[in-house]
């Protein structure tokens, strides 16, 4: 009776191949979430730059009106000028 060619029946359910298939998912998901992920600003990646940039893009976006984008880069130069 031959028990998995001198490896004593191993073959894919060894620990060390176990270890193996669990290293090689690991770096499969951090090349697709490093590829795929990242890109709304949370998630690693460049700083979201300064509050006023910050403000600039919202009311690019559209998340905020005219008289909201004024009041808020009101507030933030009354803030940097003591």
């Amino acid at each position: 009776m031959n028990m998995g060619n001198g490896w004593y029946g191993m073959g894919f359910g060894g620990p060390l191949m176990w270890i193996i298939w669990i290293l090689l998912a690991v770096f499969i998901f951090w090349v697709l979430k490093s590829l795929f992920g990242g890109s709304d600003g949370r998630t690693g990646g460049s700083p979201p730059g300064t509050p006023l940039e910050i403000l600039k893009q919202r009311f690019a976006r559209g998340e905020i009106d005219e008289e909201e984008f004024r009041r808020r880069r009101q507030v933030l130069e009354d803030s940097s000028n003591p």
